[in-house]
């Protein structure tokens, strides 16, 4: 590596050469530092860096982190992460070395983000707080599995707020009903809303479906995609988890009602989007829906959780509810166990029967 000044514009520049993953030696440089002191500063995180020397500082590291994993996740959830990154982490963290982070740093970290308040003046959710600590941990455990660092502060600090959210909340049939009623006046949502209560299926899918993801004959709709909108643009990736990918058999009146919808769009192709709207409409009409059906508010996701409720109510078994809407059959046993009928007495009795009389 080389520094330069640059006499035309009194600034500096850094000139380093390295070698790429191909074992090919490049060049590249950076300009406009504006002392000689930072240009070395500069160039000793490049070296750092270069180097996986934990002398780096994190936000160096973060962007070592991004190199690694960016490519692996989904771009959504790269996005969620590399926020919190921006917003959360990296004003804290961000000019401390990764070998000085220490878990009195974690701890005094964690103090600030239980005191802050979000735009409307509300303290993060504790599910928020957790989430913002698993991302912080994700790091220092990719540290210490890739590039030595000797321990996850995080480990020793101990978590921040929890896993599990608020209450779930779900419609029974006849508040679906009601409300499916007043917002009948707007084919698109009524169709919408059809969809992701009588299938279970999440919004990202219901609203990357096109034509040719039905089967009229079998009377099927296959879920293979997800749909998000990103940095001002439209997305459609794979579905949240393998498990995901499923065929769905439609209940015949759902059948002939996605039937009738199709008709009523001229000019659709087979592959464009049958809900051309974002989720954000979606919110929209649960807001309008609810309120005029007087029923509970409750989230565009919770009609998920409505879907499986039913499915319990009706019978189903978790192994079968989570094969309709693309879960793990442990995931619906443990987020639903409170549905499920209890089977503690007749546990109980049978026991008892078996003891006899002894």
């Amino acid at each position: 590596m080389a520094v330069y000044k640059e006499e035309k514009t009194n600034t500096w520049r850094v000139i380093y050469r390295y070698t790429d993953w191909n074992g090919e030696r490049r060049q590249t440089q950076k300009r406009g530092f504006k002392t000689k002191r930072e240009a070395l500063a500069w160039e000793r995180e490049q070296l750092s860096k270069m180097n996986a020397d934990l002398d780096m500082t994190f936000e160096s590291f973060v962007s070592l982190y991004a190199a690694d994993v960016r490519a692996r996740l989904k771009e959504n959830t790269w996005s969620t992460k590399e926020h919190i990154f921006r917003t959360k982490l990296l004003p804290y963290f961000g000019k401390l070395k990764m070998r000085d982070i220490s878990a009195q740093h974690v701890i005094a970290w964690q103090n600030e983000m239980l005191k802050a308040r979000d735009a409307r003046g509300k303290p993060y959710s504790p599910v928020y707080l957790k989430t913002v600590h698993n991302q912080l941990s994700a790091v220092f455990n990719h540290a210490v599995r890739y590039y030595n660092l000797r321990e996850n502060p995080c480990h020793k600090a101990g978590s921040m707020g929890k896993s599990k959210g608020r209450e779930m909340l779900f419609w029974t049939k006849e508040e679906y009903l009601k409300f499916s009623f007043v917002i009948m006046d707007k084919p698109l949502s009524f169709y919408a809303f059809e969809m992701l209560y009588w299938c279970g299926i999440r919004e990202g899918e219901l609203l990357a479906l096109t034509p040719a993801d039905f089967d009229f004959v079998k009377g099927t709709v296959t879920i293979c995609k997800s749909y998000q909108r990103l940095h001002g643009q439209d997305l459609i990736t794979t579905p949240k988890t393998e498990k995901s990918n499923r065929i769905v058999l439609l209940p015949q009146f759902l059948a002939e009602e996605m039937q009738d919808y199709l008709q009523t769009l001229r000019g659709i192709g087979p592959e464009d989007r049958l809900f051309p709207v974002s989720k954000g409409y979606l919110h929209r009409e649960m807001d309008r829906g609810a309120r005029g059906a007087g029923v509970k508010r409750i989230r565009v996701h919770d009609l998920r959780h409505s879907a499986v409720s039913l499915l319990i109510d009706m019978g189903f078994s978790a192994t079968a509810i989570a094969d309709r809407v693309g879960h793990e059959s442990i995931d619906i046993t443990y987020h639903y166990a409170h549905l499920f009928p209890s089977k503690q007495a007749e546990m109980a009795d049978k026991l008892n029967a078996e003891r006899g009389d002894w």
